[in-house]
């Protein structure tokens, strides 16, 4: 028996369902291989190769299909049609060891009898160019993520990570909420007149101040609308003109990942991770009772809006069916992708049209239900005819002052018989129904008009639906990471909810402001869009993974050595473990000392708030730090335990101060202090010469018994043998006079 290996237990369910015991089903539960989790896997010496090992937890998987495998007559890899999909299927054609040119490939964008049943008809090989893509956008995160987040947890906090396309998405939230903050509002006014016919024989209508001697005019204060008023009140209303015109609106494109996202958010209120996860159960197959595991739409991961042939002609058919004719364009409704997007898959749409709403709702819950809800609507209605609008302008004449009235009705539903375009938090609704029928020429009556204060608002913050819009507008990211990106912000919790507007925590700040600072090419949007079009490239054979790698790598990591050792301050600190000079960093706990000679010596020390004095140390020449004890201050060697030297605190101004001359030697001696704080004076020379003395010696020999000659603090000279009593005469004041002869 033929075996047939998925990512998901819940897609093999569906399909054995489907291939009625003909084939052999199983999941790899997705990835069986990938980067180690604790270490970097990239060889950055060697070409940027990475190294794979089995991931953690599947070992029971990776036995039970090798042992499948071997028992299968022929084994087919149908994981997901995208380059993650052929990753995993490279993976598994690895480490099965099936034949790396055998055609043991399938995929299928839906999961229906006929699809599979097709892919099974045409099966490839691995397709490299689709891996290669894939492997560089795994390495390029890995680089990225595994270099910068250690560096965010060392100069931040703990618990943080960066990301090469989620760090440029946090950027975004946290400039639109600056850009918020320095809003500063801008008063203006309008002005809206209720106006009548002269007969009064139709309903009144509003119209808008708008022009002032021919152009568009804007009221900022009160006293501007005061002169308005002032004017319109004087003069009477006239009817300028008159355009009348039938308008049409097209149907929407069927969802992409991004709109259907969007949409869910604005019309269901749910985040993009949550509708994900549902679009990922109607894909994969749901268990309905009376029908068992049932796939109800398309892949979900796509950034095109094609559409097959014959999805499209069961659409034409069915509008044709249940709306009538009429509401079936001429021409079957086509459209254009957006520049960039991959167009490898069909947008996403229900599988059977057959399944209606109304038909299942019983048998989904009611998540699941609304997101084939939506799915299915959008599918119709964009294979339907235009709306067509009967709409109307009025331009109303008062002296200087130019008014505008416009209206619409609906002519022909068109389209929005299924489908109503959801409306965002901005956007205003228009004009309702059609304005009298007034002429060129006619006189108004005015009924009253209502001057309204108001104030410019600052930019809105951002949803999921419009972060969502902004990523795929940008080109940041692709449509398998959307979801992805917006949970990992959630979860990290830089970003919190207010409502389903998005805000950054006061962490989310200090990572971006970090990041834009040491990495600004790593955090341009522009970058982060090439870097796309690049793995583009990859996919298409166009170019060599490796050479994507190797151009952006080495800027990278250079950036990142003097992002690690910006404000570092070298200090007279040696090393306790190897002697080198310590470093002082600023870290998430302050400023402590790091050993320079690292990676070859790792020794840190908490510095906290160490005080050091201007005092050297009478043993290694270190500058000694004050320290608190129970009798008070000290002053003690920073470079303990290898010097455990310590002076009292206070007198500290000659402690280890080069004074004297050594008479055995002829060494300079330094003042040093005893423990109990009494001053002495030591040759340089120790140990090879001890020569030590209370006194300051002068370095020259007592002329009677050759002892040392020192000088006392009052400043004589005598010989420090006890039991010479050798005094040096005082030299004669410089004020003295010359003795006498």
């Amino acid at each position: 028996m033929d075996l047939i290996i998925v990512e998901s237990p819940s897609k093999a369910k569906t399909i054995s369902r489907y291939l009625k015991g003909k084939y052999q089903v199983d999941a790899s539960g997705g990835h069986i291989r990938d980067l180690p989790q604790k270490q970097l896997g990239v060889a950055t010496d060697r070409n940027y190769e990475p190294r794979y090992v089995n991931s953690p937890g599947k070992e029971a998987v990776i036995r039970r299909l090798s042992e499948e495998a071997k028992r299968a007559d022929r084994v087919y890899l149908a994981t997901d049609p995208d380059r993650e999909g052929e990753a995993i299927s490279w993976h598994l054609q690895t480490v099965l060891g099936l034949p790396a040119d055998g055609k043991n490939r399938i995929e299928f964008n839906e999961i229906s009898p006929k699809a599979v049943e097709h892919a099974l008809e045409s099966p490839r090989t691995i397709d490299y160019n689709l891996v290669d893509a894939q492997q560089a956008r795994r390495v390029l995160d890995r680089l990225v993520g595994y270099k910068l987040s250690p560096l965010l947890n060392d100069k931040i906090g703990n618990g943080l990570s960066a990301g090469r396309v989620q760090s440029v998405a946090l950027r975004l939230v946290v400039e639109r909420e600056r850009e918020i903050q320095a809003f500063r509002p801008e008063e203006y006014w309008t002005i809206t007149a209720e106006l009548q016919d002269v007969p009064k024989s139709y309903a009144p209508f509003k119209a808008a101040l708008e022009k002032y001697k021919g152009k568009k005019c804007k009221i900022g204060s009160k006293a501007e609308a005061d002169a308005a008023l002032s004017a319109l009140a004087a003069g009477g209303y006239t009817v300028a003109s008159v355009k009348r015109s039938v308008t049409k609106s097209h149907a929407p494109a069927p969802f992409t990942t991004s709109t259907l996202q969007q949409d869910a958010s604005n019309k269901l209120g749910m985040t993009a991770p949550e509708t994900m996860l549902m679009a990922q159960h109607l894909y994969e197959g749901i268990d309905v009772e009376g029908m068992g595991h049932v796939a109800f739409v398309t892949y979900i991961r796509t950034d095109s809006t094609r559409v097959s042939s014959d999805a499209q002609a069961a659409a034409r058919q069915y509008i044709e069916t249940v709306y009538g004719k009429e509401y079936l364009p001429a021409k079957p409704n086509y459209y254009a992708s957006k520049k960039g997007a991959q167009d490898a898959h069909e947008a996403i749409r229900p599988i059977d049209l057959s399944r209606t709403p109304e038909s299942v709702k019983k048998l989904l819950d009611k998540k699941h239900f609304n997101v084939y809800k939506l799915i299915y609507e959008r599918f119709i209605a964009s294979q339907m005819a235009e709306a067509l609008y009967d709409s109307m302008q009025v331009e109303i004449a008062n002296g200087d002052y130019g008014l505008k009235a416009s209206g619409k009705a609906l002519k022909f539903a068109g389209y929005t018989a299924v489908w109503q375009e959801s409306k965002t938090g901005d956007e205003e609704e228009g004009g309702k129904g059609l304005l009298p029928p007034v002429a060129e020429g006619d006189a108004l009556t005015c009924l009253g008009v209502r001057p309204e204060q108001k104030f410019t608002k600052p930019p809105v913050r951002y949803t999921d639906a419009s972060l969502v819009k902004a990523m795929e507008d940008k080109g940041i990211g692709r449509p398998s990471t959307y979801a992805t990106i917006i949970s990992v912000l959630n979860k990290r919790k830089y970003v919190e909810k207010e409502g389903k507007y998005m805000k950054p925590t006061e962490v989310a700040y200090r990572i971006t402001d970090m990041l834009v600072k040491y990495f600004p090419e790593v955090m341009d949007v522009g970058f982060t869009a090439d870097m796309e079009t690049k793995l583009d490239k990859i996919e298409d054979g166009g170019k060599d993974w490796h050479t994507v790698i190797a151009d952006f790598y080495p800027p990278f990591e250079k950036q990142l050595r003097f992002a690690k050792t910006d404000g570092d301050e070298v200090t007279e600190v040696l090393c306790s473990k190897c002697g080198s000079p310590m470093v002082r960093k600023t870290g998430k706990y302050g400023t402590y000392l790091a050993c320079s000679n690292y990676p070859a010596c790792s020794n840190i020390v908490s510095e906290g708030e160490t005080e050091f004095s201007d005092t050297p140390c009478p043993k290694c020449g270190a500058m000694m730090v004050v320290k608190s004890g129970r009798y008070g201050k000290f002053l003690a060697c920073p470079n303990y335990p290898t010097c455990r030297s310590t002076l009292p605190y206070g007198e500290k101004a000659a402690d280890g101060v080069l004074e004297g001359t050594c008479p055995v030697c002829g060494k300079p001696t330094k003042k040093l202090r005893t423990r109990t704080g009494k001053f002495y004076y030591g040759c340089t020379g120790y140990p090879a010469c001890d020569f030590k003395s209370w006194d300051e010696p002068t370095g020259e020999k007592c002329p009677v018994c050759g002892g040392a000659l020192v000088r006392t603090a009052r400043g004589n000279v005598k010989c420090a043998n006890k039991d010479c009593s050798y005094r040096a005469p005082k030299p004669p004041k410089k004020d003295a006079p010359p003795a006498q002869a």
